[in-house]
């Protein structure tokens, strides 16, 4: 019998001789490995083939289908009138229908591109920053209805409203810090002296009016919004300077409350009563230091900072009527800024039908861009406020300069 070490010896060999005959001679099992790994090697390649074809496909499809849905969702609109009036207006019609020249427009949207341009998409093409500022231009302007404001720009009419509520909240936001503010010590000096130039009123830094803004009733408490001039309204209160500009205004208190506690309530009144709103800036009248202070009408309160006309009745003496007539004078200021503030946003002079939760933004807005058309020289075809004083309220002849300066002094004391 064969030992153990032989035994795995002619094992070996006999293993040796079936990889050697295997190699040459391939078996049935070994074939169809073979076949099976170059099969699936091919069935690989396919599977890549086709998902790549799938994808560009879908590529296809999604194109297609992107433009099938455009045509479906977006109404086809003509905006022609638009590029007519881009390309062809003169600066004459600008002004006469936006408010401005087209230089003045175009500093606009420069100003507010940033904030306003759009990204292209698969869907839509944005609406550019030029079309989207002249439609929200056009709809202060004129107050005329989104229906045909979107025939004219040729978008639909819920896009023409966001855009227009866009860029009434982009005016708001990026240009109301710069073009309404508190002036500075050196703007109260030009403002006190420009009131002295033009009215003969000394240490006056603005003067004060209010306008009640009609709107629709709305859902919640309309009882308060009801004025007493019997409309609908919130009340719009602001403070000029002597060149027509707002420096503060206070927006959206129901139209019902009364003009002192729409003041009360102000942030003006506060810095007013903790002495943050003008410089130390005064002048001796009469042996009295007069500081700084604003104009307004009866309706307001008496302060130090405050100057009101005195009751006028039957025991009004001249140096107080002539007081009054200088203040009276003054507060045309007000009034005229005021009335070019409407004739250039007639969404002010009518009711304004937008929605109360946006009807802030739109007044504040007005305000804005009346403080940009003053300040590029804009011309308002409105009809300037006159005086309005009647006899009683003229002073007297011979009534000088001084008296009225003195009676200036004596209302800061008495205050």
């Amino acid at each position: 019998m064969e030992n153990e070490p032989q035994k795995k010896a002619h094992a070996l060999l006999a293993l040796l001789g079936f990889l050697i005959n295997s190699q040459n001679n391939p078996s049935p099992m070994s074939t169809f490995i073979d076949c099976a790994r170059r099969r699936r090697a091919v069935n690989r390649v396919a599977h890549q083939q086709r998902f790549l074809r799938s994808l560009h496909h879908s590529a296809m499809s999604l194109h297609i289908f992107s433009f099938f849905c455009r045509t479906v969702w977006v109404r086809q609109r003509s905006g022609a009138w638009w590029e007519q009036v881009n390309a062809n207006w003169t600066d004459y019609e600008w002004q006469l229908n936006f408010k401005m020249r087209k230089t003045t427009f175009q500093q606009l949207c420069d100003i507010l591109t940033p904030h306003l341009q759009r990204q292209m998409t698969t869907f839509r093409n944005p609406v550019p920053v030029e079309q989207r500022v002249a439609l929200c231009i056009w709809r202060l302007a004129t107050n005329v209805g989104f229906q045909t404001i979107s025939h004219l720009f040729g978008i639909g009419q819920s896009t023409a409203v966001t855009i227009a509520n866009d860029v009434a909240s982009a005016i708001v936001n990026k240009m109301l810090p710069l073009y309404i503010q508190t002036p500075s010590e050196e703007e109260f000096k030009l403002i006190i002296q420009g009131f002295r130039d033009k009215w003969g009123f000394p240490q006056c830094g603005g003067a004060i009016d209010r306008a009640h803004i009609g709107i629709l009733a709305p859902n919640e408490r309309p009882a308060d919004y009801y004025n007493s001039k019997g409309f609908y309204s919130v009340i719009l209160q602001g403070v000029v300077d002597h060149r027509l500009r707002f420096w503060d205004i206070n927006v959206g208190w129901p139209g019902k409350l009364s003009d002192a506690t729409v003041f009360g309530n102000s942030s003006l009144y506060e810095r007013g009563q903790s002495g943050m709103l003008f410089p130390h800036i005064t002048e001796r009248f009469g042996g009295e230091s007069v500081p700084v202070a604003i104009l307004g009408d009866g309706a307001y309160p008496l302060l130090p900072w405050l100057m009101t006309p005195y009751p006028e009745n039957q025991h009004t003496n001249p140096a107080q009527l002539t007081f009054n007539n200088h203040v009276s004078k003054a507060r045309i200021t007000a009034k005229r800024a005021f009335g070019r503030l409407k004739e250039r946003w007639q969404c002010l002079m009518k009711r304004c039908d937008c929605n109360i939760n946006n009807i802030n933004t739109v007044i504040s807005a007005c305000c804005v861009l009346h403080n940009f058309c003053e300040e590029n020289s804009e011309d308002c075809d409105c009809t300037d406020v006159q005086e309005d004083i009647n006899d009683r309220g003229k002073a007297p002849s011979g009534t000088s300069t001084e008296t009225v300066l003195l009676t200036l002094s004596l209302n800061i004391s008495n205050s």
